[in-house]
């Protein structure tokens, strides 16, 4: 029996007035949503994904209108509604949305279970006592532990994950027909995101709402969806069921999407990245608005926009190559029989030999904050080395210490006990003006927000020059202009950038700006934290490969800190696992990924989404309980079981190895 069709949308245009320009955000959509499936929204930041559900409960900007197209909501036309008043009959109780960031979503000063039966009361008309039952059960439902005796606490006291879990329930409050999740798991450690993608799955299931699911990660998406919508430059460009997609995609910008996944990219060789950018939505774009990056392209994309050919009843695509007058043409050797690549990825990648010369020697580090009662030890016992030349990786959820260490080494954090060395030299402790300005010229640090670590009111020029004016490193101002545009070629931007602000570039330009910055001043360790985690995947790839040829080019030695393990296979030779303030694994990463010890580790490997539909469904998810260990009488240390491998265990744990 076919599924009934919950939300219509005919040729939808969006448009916002920016100063005296138009932008058309949204061309021309048409989509039709079936009830009780779950429908993936992909695509690269800025292709339209969040403007165009915004248009399914009135919540585009002022500046924004539907300027073409309707969109019909269970025969009620919602692109007539013109007042608020009509739209609060639609939003939350017909179709509700869960934002990225929880914090956003929840109210600061009123408490958890408040503001639950608050919606409760508003859209089921209930009584308080009523309302706070049903409260404490969907708590429960979306897996917050003791709800009871947590229904009366706040936002803060809650983690992300938590915050997350409540958003969630909110919107289950409403009792809705529709629940849009706009990237609710970006911000969210692995671990979190998996429990968080099998929670939605499961209330999806059990109480039959229809899920618009918006996300750039491909391994979310096989992890979630029964259909697909690929968006490119304010159009859906591809759709079809998620085995479709995933094993028998047919337009180009698709097959690069696949193609930049960092599981099928190799240690010695490139990340495949889409060339060029997006287009300007400010212009009429003629033609297939993906036809400049297109290695493909043919003289037509350029003259005419494609119209939907249709693959099967499910898969439909926007691209000349399925016309039948189009050249007969394979996939990228990258993604055929991307299922069987996916499956076999773990043994495969190269490891590029280090000569084992210690540039950095971190030893029984303990890091603290506050005093007496108040005391928090963020890290305590680390112990490692990062050796000349190598990627030395930490790994861990939000609060584990990964950020705590790699700010001790640029003495941002003080140390309380134990020591950190660099070439041989101690560093930890007090330092003199001058000792610490040589410290800086060799210890660089690239930060996870270049917004935030961006001056706003400074030119590129002088955000990449701060270094050289700070440390006195150029003899006059003709060599500084030469090595700042020598820089900002090398990270792939061009000399006229230097006269521009930040706000004028994308997310990853204003990344490869920080690059820059850090870069120009020759250090010999770079700590990278967290600099891929709000990218999108072909972003990520072009940011990767240029560490990587920084990394050969200048023999570069990175502390990278990330809590995504697709990027830090890729990328390191050795991986050190962080949980709450203790290393409890390092390892070489081919050991690591292929003999996981550590019951932790094991949780984070598991929770890694895989972007193939078939291994999603196929793969077991563990969670770890550090309740597990007995520590009471048989106290842990940190054991080398064998050559480079060490683990964090009791005696007792290690004779079960």
């Amino acid at each position: 029996m076919d599924k009934k069709v919950i939300l219509q949308a005919k040729n939808v245009s969006v448009q916002f007035q920016i100063r005296d320009q138009v932008l058309t955000a949204i061309r021309n959509i048409s989509l039709d949503l079936y009830e009780g499936e779950i429908l993936a929204l992909v695509g690269e930041s800025g292709s339209g994904k969040s403007v165009f559900t915004k248009t399914f409960t009135g919540m585009l900007e002022s500046n924004g209108r539907v300027s073409e197209g309707e969109i019909i909501y269970n025969g009620k036309v919602l692109t007539d509604i013109k007042t608020n008043e009509e739209w609060v009959n639609i939003r939350g109780k017909e179709i509700a949305t869960i934002f990225q960031d929880p914090m956003t979503s929840l109210n600061p000063i009123i408490t958890i279970g408040k503001q639950i039966v608050e919606v409760v009361i508003k859209h089921q008309e209930k009584t308080v006592s009523e309302a706070k039952e049903i409260a404490i059960d969907l708590m429960n439902k979306v897996g917050i532990p003791d709800a009871q005796n947590r229904f009366n606490e706040y936002p803060f006291q809650y983690s992300g994950g938590m915050r997350q879990k409540i958003v969630i329930a909110i919107a289950l409050a409403c009792r809705p027909k529709i629940l849009i999740c706009d990237e609710p798991t970006t911000a969210l450690d692995v671990t979190i995101q998996a429990q968080i993608l099998a929670l939605i799955k499961e209330l999806q299931q059990e109480y039959r709402f229809t899920t618009l699911f918006i996300t750039h990660d491909l391994g979310v998406v096989a992890a979630i969806a029964d259909k697909v919508a690929v968006m490119y430059a304010g159009q859906i460009v591809e759709y079809g069921k998620i085995e479709e997609i995933f094993y028998d995609p047919k337009h180009p910008y698709t097959w690069s999407l696949l193609s930049s996944l960092l599981q099928l990219g190799r240690k010695d060789a490139e990340l495949f990245s889409i060339p060029g950018t997006p287009p300007s939505l400010f212009r009429k774009i003629k033609g297939d608005a993906f036809a400049p990056r297109n290695p493909y392209a043919m003289a037509i994309d350029f003259e005419e926009e494609p119209p939907a050919f249709a693959v099967s009843k499910t898969h439909w695509a926007k691209t000349w190559l399925l016309d039948a007058r189009a050249p007969s043409l394979e996939k990228p050797k990258a993604i055929q029989n991307i299922h069987e690549k996916l499956q076999t990825y773990g043994g495969k990648g190269i490891v590029t030999g280090i000569k084992q010369e210690v540039l950095l020697s971190v030893r029984d580090l303990e890091i603290a904050f506050g005093e007496g009662k108040g005391r928090f030890v963020a890290m305590k016992n680390a112990s490692f080395d990062i050796y000349k030349g190598e990627t030395f990786s930490l790994v861990g959820e939000s609060g584990s210490g990964k950020t705590t260490i790699g700010r001790a080494v640029m003495g941002l954090n003080s140390v309380a006990k134990g020591e950190i060395l660099f070439d041989g030299k101690k560093i930890s402790g007090k330092l003199s003006q001058k000792e610490k300005e040589k410290l800086t010229s060799k210890i660089q640090m690239i930060f996870q927000d270049p917004a935030a670590s961006l001056n706003e009111r400074a030119t590129v020029d002088y955000i990449i020059s701060e270094g050289l004016y700070n440390n006195h490193l150029f003899e006059d101002e003709a060599e500084r202009k030469q090595k700042v545009t020598k820089m900002i070629k090398e990270v792939g931007l061009l000399p006229e950038h230097l006269n521009r602000y930040p706000h004028e570039f994308s997310g990853g330009q204003r990344q490869r700006i920080g690059i820059a910055r850090s870069l120009i001043m020759r250090p010999s360790l770079v700590i990278a934290d967290e600099i891929i985690s709000a990218l999108d995947v072909s972003i990520s790839a072009q940011i990767l490969n240029l560490l990587k040829k920084f990394q050969r080019e200048e023999r570069l030695t990175y502390l990278f800190i990330a809590h995504d393990l697709s990027v830090v296979r890729f990328i390191s030779n050795r991986i050190a696992v962080i949980y709450h303030g203790n290393i409890v694994e390092l390892a070489r990463t081919e050991e690591l990924f292929n003999y996981p010890l550590h019951p932790y580790t094991k949780s984070l490997l598991s929770a890694v989404p895989i972007p193939d539909p078939k291994l999603e469904r196929e793969k077991e998810l563990i969670v770890y309980d550090p309740r597990m260990h007995d520590y009471s009488k048989d106290k842990p240390n940190f054991h080398e079981i064998k050559p480079g491998h060490f683990l964090w265990a009791n005696r007792k744990e290690l004779q079960k190895l």
